[in-house]
C-alpha cells in the first residue's frame, strides 16, 4: 500500500455497486463488505464537499448495445430482473451525486464521465467496486490514461475469483497508480 497523498480535487468513483451485482458471491471481501466500505468513503468524500461519482452498468434486455467482436466466453443476452440496475440502497439517495451509466466493462468510454470529473476539476479518482478485474480495472486503465492521479481502494473492492482480484491489486494497479486501505484514505481526507 502507497498512498503519498490525497488532492484536494479528487473524487470518489464507485464501480457497479448495484443491485444486480452485490448479491453475487465475491473474493476476498464479500459484496456487503465492499459496499460497506464504500459507503463510509462516500460519507466522508461528501462531508469533505468533494465528489461522488457511483456507476451502473445498464443493458438493453435484447443486447443491442453490448460492446460488439466474438470472444471466447459466450456473452449473457437474457432479460435482467427489474432493478438489476439500481444502484445499492447503501449508496443511492444523495442528490449531489453523480450516477453514470455505462454499457461495456469501464466507465470511460462512451459516458460522460470524464467530462463530469473535468467540470468539477477533478486531478484524482478514488476507485471502489466490483468487480476488480473488470470494471474497476478497466476505469483504473482508462483515468491513467486520462492523465488522472488513480488511487485503487483495495479492501473496497472484490472479484469473482480471488486470484484474478489479487492479480490486478499486485500487478496491475501499482502501475497505473497507488493502492491504499479504506483506513488510509479516511486517514488522509480527514488530515
Amino acid at each position: 500500500m502507497a498512498l503519498t497523498a490525497l488532492d484536494r480535487t479528487s473524487a470518489l468513483v464507485a464501480i457497479d455497486l448495484q443491485n444486480g451485482i452485490v448479491g453475487v458471491s465475491t473474493q476476498p471481501h464479500g459484496a456487503t463488505e465492499v459496499v460497506a466500505r464504500t459507503a463510509r468513503l462516500a460519507e466522508a468524500f461528501r462531508a469533505a464537499g468533494r465528489p461522488v461519482v457511483l456507476v451502473r452498468v445498464s443493458l438493453r434486455p435484447d443486447g443491442s448495445d453490448t460492446t460488439p467482436g466474438r470472444t471466447e466466453v459466450g456473452r449473457l443476452l437474457r432479460t435482467p430482473p427489474t432493478g438489476w440496475d439500481e444502484i445499492a440502497p447503501e449508496l443511492a439517495g444523495h442528490p449531489a451525486d453523480v450516477v453514470v451509466t455505462k454499457r461495456n466493462w469501464g466507465a470511460f468510454h462512451g459516458t460522460d464521465l470524464d467530462l463530469q470529473l473535468r467540470r468539477r476539476g477533478i486531478t484524482q479518482i478514488v476507485l471502489t467496486g466490483i468487480a476488480t478485474s473488470a470494471g474497476v480495472e478497466s476505469t483504473a486503465r482508462a483515468a491513467h490514461e486520462h492523465g488522472y492521479h488513480v488511487t485503487t481502494v483495495t479492501d473496497a473492492m472484490a472479484d469473482r475469483d480471488a486470484d484474478l482480484h489479487r492479480h490486478s491489486v499486485e500487478r496491475i494497479f501499482p502501475r497505473l497508480g497507488e493502492t491504499a486501505t479504506t483506513d488510509e484514505v479516511l486517514a488522509r481526507l480527514a488530515g
